[in-house]
């Protein structure tokens, strides 16, 4: 496994490797849940590549870019036992160097629901990944469901700006009671972390409801919002969406592939899910 830390040495790692590419983009930290995605890619490509970059651009200022959980060591030992090809783990200053003037935006996917609470954060997120896109040059990257509104963020980019590769959304990976894996867990408290798996119980009454026949928006949404309610270490709700997969569009009926997410607070962690209906 060759590990680059400039552009420079990474083109020239990349150069030598045939067929198909495979990119995982992480921010390091690694759990079951980036190597999901590993193991998806591995199977799908000749060659495979995962960028380790926790990106200071989609992080506003009282967020916990600082404190952000790292451990590179670690990181580059398990991918090496996956058999990862290339690793690119640039600096910030690499990737933003003194005069860096640009960025991409995609408007109104990025506006909702995210986008509401961290006004820049999607800003953040296409322009490092459409700069990941250019430098690895892959034929499919890979994303997992649980950021379901950054899958939709970076399929609009591509789609907008023909960059012609395919980006591959791989199933949420739960702890056995349910909670989607987050690096950001490492930051509950024994009892906040005992509490958490109501998110994703909530978001399954209401995909139990949607089962048997119920399409109204508003019902499954309050269903959520009821059940997160009731659980007295969630500190607030941040959002309960039910919205059209593709534009994220509150829908009153669902009769189109939906995304139904939440947004919660616990102390001082802020917690995302999602599952998919249809």
């Amino acid at each position: 496994m060759q590990i680059s830390n400039t552009i420079a040495e990474f083109r020239h790692a990349r150069a030598q490797l045939n067929g198909t590419l495979g990119l995982v983009p992480t921010m390091g930290y690694l759990h079951e849940g980036h190597l999901s995605l590993v193991w998806r890619a591995r199977e799908e490509n000749d060659s495979l590549v995962v960028s380790i970059f926790v990106n200071p651009s989609q992080f506003a200022p009282n967020e916990d870019f600082a404190a952000y959980p790292r451990d590179m060591e670690r990181d580059l030992d398990l991918l090496r036992d996956e058999g990862v090809d290339l690793v690119f783990a640039p600096s910030a200053e690499e990737m933003y160097p003194p005069g860096f003037d640009s960025c991409v935006q995609v408007e109104s996917i990025s506006r909702r629901l995210e986008g509401e609470v961290r006004p820049d954060h999607f800003r953040g997120v296409a322009t490092v990944v459409a700069k990941l896109f250019n430098i690895v040059r892959p034929d499919r990257a890979y994303f997992g469901q649980k950021d379901g509104q950054q899958v939709a963020v970076v399929r609009g980019m591509v789609a907008d700006l023909n960059m012609g590769l395919e980006i591959v959304a791989v199933p949420t990976v739960r702890e056995p009671d349910g909670l989607a894996l987050s690096s950001r867990n490492v930051y509950l408290t024994a009892e906040q972390r005992a509490a958490a798996p109501a998110i994703y119980r909530a978001l399954s009454l209401a995909r139990d409801l949607w089962d048997h026949g119920d399409v109204n928006g508003e019902r499954l949404r309050s269903k959520v919002k009821n059940h997160l309610d009731s659980e007295p270490l969630i500190d607030g709700i941040d959002y309960v969406s039910v919205a059209d997969s593709t534009t994220l569009e509150e829908l009153d009926a669902v009769t189109v592939p939906a995304t139904l997410s939440t947004a919660v607070r616990m102390g001082g962690t802020r917690l995302i899910d999602n599952v998919l209906l249809g």
